[in-house]
């Protein structure tokens, strides 16, 4: 899609005293000005829409309706965070106590890093940047390796709609390379990032640190990766239960957090609903994401085709493979992949996978598939549940 520049430590660094230098001039430019530099940059995101639902789709190996809903919530973050993220000098008034008085006063920091993932390239990038410059911040972004081109193109976006050149800065390199020297750079502010459990508990810690020339305490803001469950109760209806734990953990190849990577389901329904889904799965097409008459597109390259291959061996070993677990030579495709009979406490169970590999398992304890799901320590741990409201298992799982 795109050839783009290694930046080097060196380089890192000028980019955030660039940053550092214009924050002055930035952080003073009118609110309502910054906010029609936003507007604009949504129009144009709207205007450019079919070219960006395709770079979406290309560069993230998404079908082109899901990366329409992608490149339409980036235009929904532009528009949102007008109001609420543009006025710096904002009051607010918290308790107040007798014979004090008390205000909140919000103003910008200084420069932050933004570093957003490879599977949401467009609408989280967009996200976080918007919001660090109408806030009256300037930026420095690094884009992931694996989707540099949609980040330039978004970078286009916000030159066009006004937004100084020194503004912001787009960094393409290694994260370990140059997103490390952002995050330790003593004049970065702040830092948000979405990706990984560990990559972002390296950013906390790097940036706790306290760097000679550094005034200030950094705030993190870290949106790391998920391990979701589905539960599935006795009471279910089983065939919404299967359509909804495939779409949840096979859409977009499962490569999201909030992809469904456990499926725990009652003793009384396992089996039936484990052969339903198991039928369901082997018929899903994978095949080019740009051809509609595929469900599943290829994962975001070798590395992570890699590392889902051998995820799936653990998988084997621990549980009992149900469907899938094949892997054609040519490209980055791999089939659904359903593994059985996983114990709560197995490798695979508990890891991250971000993969379209979904393990399946009762409950440890008769009515107690919650603590099943909470067997996941330091991952988020999102859980769906479709027994409608009127049936009992409802007030089963609340309990």
């Amino acid at each position: 899609m795109g050839i783009h520049h290694r930046a080097t430590t060196e380089l890192a660094n000028d980019a955030v005293e660039a940053a550092h230098a214009y924050f002055p001039q930035w952080s003073r430019t009118p609110a309502a000005e910054r906010v029609r530099m936003l507007l604009e940059a949504a129009r144009i995101l709207r205007a450019r829409k079919m070219e960006f639902d395709r770079l979406v789709g290309v560069g993230s190996r998404e079908d082109l309706a899901r990366s329409r809903s992608r490149r339409f919530r980036s235009h929904r973050f532009l528009r949102v965070l007008r109001p609420r993220n543009a006025a710096p000098g904002r009051r607010a008034a918290p308790p107040q106590l007798p014979g004090e008085h008390d205000e909140t006063i919000y103003i910008p920091l200084g420069v932050g890093v933004v570093i957003p993932p490879w599977n949401f390239p467009l609408a989280i990038l967009a996200g976080m940047t918007a919001a660090s410059l109408v806030a009256g911040n300037t930026a420095v972004v690094k884009p992931s390796s694996e989707t540099p081109t949609i980040a330039a193109k978004f970078a286009e976006v916000l030159l066009e709609a006004g937004f100084p050149e020194a503004s912001f800065t787009l960094l393409t390199g290694s994260g370990g390379t140059v997103g490390d020297a952002l995050v330790e750079h003593p004049k970065t502010r702040f830092i948000s990032f979405t990706g990984s459990r560990d990559v972002g508990l390296r950013i906390n810690e790097l940036a706790a640190r306290h760097r000679p020339g550094q005034i200030w305490i950094k705030r993190v803001i870290a949106e790391m990766g998920g391990k979701d469950a589905i539960i599935v109760d006795a009471d279910a209806d089983l065939d919404k239960a299967v359509d909804g734990v495939l779409a949840s953990a096979f859409g977009y190849q499962g490569q999201k957090c909030s992809a469904c990577s456990r499926a725990i389901v009652d003793a009384q329904v396992y089996d039936g609903f484990l052969d339903k889904l198991a039928a369901k799965a082997r018929d899903i097409k994978v095949g080019p994401a740009e051809d509609f008459g595929n469900y599943m597109g290829p994962v975001i390259g070798e590395t992570a085709r890699r590392t889902i291959l051998e995820y799936i061996d653990t998988g084997k070993r621990e549980g009992r493979l149900v469907a899938g677990g094949e892997a054609p030579s040519v490209g980055y495709f791999i089939r659904p992949t359903i593994i059985a009979d996983v114990e709560p406490g197995a490798e695979s169970f508990r890891k991250r996978s971000l993969a379209s590999v979904l393990q399946v398992t009762r409950p440890l304890f008769e009515n107690r598939a919650l603590q099943t799901v909470l067997q996941v320590r330091l991952h988020g741990r999102g859980c769906s549940n479709p027994t409608p409201d009127h049936l009992p298992g409802r007030p089963k799982i609340s309990s």
